[in-house]
């Protein structure tokens, strides 16, 4: 199905529809990730829709400071706030490790925008970390000259994530950061609901060695710059274990206590008494207990949960650009960075990469019975923001001339 400001029919001509919520649910889903570089495959938005785009300001600080659990939660919470606004409409999205983006309908926008800045305030008050939110129109992205177009990439038989091209996510990203199209946070009261997020899983060491967060930004649609994409997919399908998943195939297991972020989330408010502080623990350690023995427990089945937390993982995506959490040996991943900057050099993309020990992972578990819950992976100490971070310093060198 091919969509152009709406659906077309089967000689090209566009089908005048005001109703256009199931653009995104009727598209073909890809299971071959290197089929996604083919980018005449992607379908443009219609232009009645909106984008909604979230990120966490001074994101490298807050990792920095060892708080990457915390960006990594309030990035996936956008999605979630969202999903649980609408819970019957499919729609596009995409987890940036800080941020997340959101393609909707524009006749939701008002449930979007309260829901963004639910979380906002949520972000700030629970969390002590800045959240700026914005809706841009797909209308005004396309004026502006870019485009966004879509396409569905099935992880498993079970979830789906999107992948955008165009050049308009980037666009309003840009935009989201300079204060454009911006949603004031809502009341300290008015709290989003966060139902099924999920953040107990402590860090996922490398396998082979290395957790490689990768960026790679078109210069602009170039052949080139799909043949690299289509290289570095070649690079890690063949010289590692299972394409560079960066979870184990049995699933990872969560933490004893659960951590502190997860505890917040189950409370109204950050005060901790003993009795919740031990009622917390207790069902963090009978989660562990029962994800370990593989203990069934009515219609709960651990391995077959554990096994699908790797399947529905988002560890490679196109979000105008090459984003991928990968584990790899130091020498695949000297390797990476190699072509990257030659890449660079020869003005075919912008990059940015960043090495650590360990993944991060972050879950939206709407049923723990069911087998559509999504995890988003990012790296455990810096992962997409130092990455982008890095991508950032290399455009300001190329700009400014220096070496």
């Amino acid at each position: 199905m091919s969509y152009e400001n709406g659906p077309m029919d089967g000689n090209g001509h566009r089908i005048e529809s005001e109703n256009t919520d199931d653009f995104y649910a009727c598209l073909e889903c890809f299971d071959t990730f290197v089929q996604l570089t083919h980018f005449d495959q992607y379908q443009p938005l219609p232009d009645d829709w909106i984008i909604a785009i979230a990120d966490v300001v001074q994101s490298t600080r807050a990792i920095e400071a060892g708080r990457y659990k915390a960006v990594n939660t309030v990035g996936a919470a956008v999605l979630v706030a969202i999903t649980n606004a609408l819970p019957e409409l499919c729609f596009p999205y995409v987890f940036g490790g800080d941020g997340a983006t959101v393609a909707i309908p524009g006749a939701y926008a008002d449930e979007v925008r309260d829901a963004l800045a639910r979380t906002a305030a949520w972000s700030a008050d629970t969390l002590d970390l800045v959240l700026r939110v914005a809706i841009i129109p797909v209308r005004d992205i396309r004026k502006a000259g870019h485009d966004v177009r879509v396409a569905r990439y099935a992880a498993s038989r079970h979830v789906s994530y999107a992948m955008f091209t165009g050049g308009g996510v980037a666009w309003a990203e840009e935009q989201l950061k300079k204060g454009q199209y911006a949603i004031a946070r809502a009341s300290s009261q008015a709290e989003p609901d966060l139902s099924g997020l999920y953040c107990g899983f402590g860090p996922i060491p490398a396998a082979q060695g290395v957790i490689l967060s990768v960026i790679a930004m078109p210069v602009q649609e170039q052949r080139a710059y799909f043949a690299l994409v289509a290289d570095l997919l070649a690079l890690i399908e063949f010289s590692s274990h299972r394409s560079g998943h960066p979870l184990p195939e049995s699933g990872p297991l969560p933490t004893w206590f659960g951590g502190e972020i997860q505890k917040l989330l189950g409370r109204r408010s950050q005060a901790v008494s003993l009795l919740g502080a031990m009622t917390d623990a207790l069902n963090a350690i009978k989660t562990r207990i029962v994800l370990t023995a593989g203990i069934r427990v009515g219609q709960f089945e651990p391995v077959k949960y554990r096994r699908e937390i790797s399947e529905n993982t988002d560890f490679r995506k196109f979000d105008d650009g090459l984003k991928m959490t990968v584990d790899c040996s130091p020498e695949i991943a000297d390797a990476i960075e190699a072509r990257l900057v030659s890449a660079q050099l020869s003005g075919i993309c912008l990059a940015g990469i960043h090495r650590q020990k360990s993944a991060h992972l972050t879950c939206y578990v709407p049923s723990n019975i069911q087998s559509d819950h999504v995890h988003f992976v990012d790296g455990a100490d810096g992962g997409y923001a130092a990455a982008a971070a890095k991508l950032k310093a290399h455009k300001i060198a190329i700009m400014t001339g220096a070496n």
